[in-house]
């Protein structure tokens, strides 16, 4: 289980939603990336240095310090919509291989280098920006049937990541709804 890449926003127009700015266009960068807690939701403030969210009613804050989404669902997603899906392509700032995002165990903790421990928090919730920036139509019934949601994490040890570092999961609820659970849960009864 590994990062491959550390994927952080370029700003951009939002023409999809009310907010005039949007950090969607995610892109792989080099070298280390400083991570911490950002905070409470409210500021744009996310997890990872040089990165920030701009709808912050809805992103951002402790509990959405960082969004992880495996490069294995991205490459079914290319197979199912017919695009190429460059890491990043989902707004995710960490791009995983070997590490079931998704059947992730909300509570569960990885440590991903040597230093940093994350801990996963929630499903991802897609929104209108996100339909807007693949372009796709129908696609968030699409993404909300197919239950791949990817993961929110918040920061448990700050430090620093970099693409390659190693994923390992050092922590796991035994009885906790996985992330595909949460996100069924919450899109069939509303939260």
């Amino acid at each position: 289980m590994k990062l491959l890449s550390v994927n952080i926003g370029v700003p951009r127009p939002n023409p999809w939603k009310g907010v005039s700015t949007t950090g969607i266009d995610k892109r792989p960068v080099e070298g280390p990336v400083a991570v911490s807690a950002p905070g409470p939701k409210g500021t744009g403030a996310v997890g990872l240095a040089g990165d920030r969210v701009y709808d912050v009613d809805h992103h951002g804050g402790d509990d959405q310090a960082v969004y992880a989404y495996a490069r294995e669902e991205l490459d079914d997603w290319e197979q199912e919509l017919g695009l190429r899906l460059a890491n990043g392509a989902f707004g995710e700032n960490l791009t995983t291989a070997g590490v079931d995002v998704t059947g992730a165990v909300i509570g569960e903790r990885w440590r991903v280098g040597p230093e940093v421990v994350l801990e996963v928090t929630a499903p991802r919730i897609p929104c209108g920006t996100f339909r807007g920036w693949l372009g796709v139509p129908g696609w968030l019934r699409r993404f909300t049937l197919a239950e791949r949601p990817g993961a929110y994490l918040r920061i448990v040890t700050p430090g620093e990541i970099r693409a390659g570092d190693a994923i390992e999961v050092v922590a796991r609820p035994a009885d906790g709804e996985t992330v595909a659970e949460a996100f069924h849960r919450f899109m069939h009864r509303g939260g």
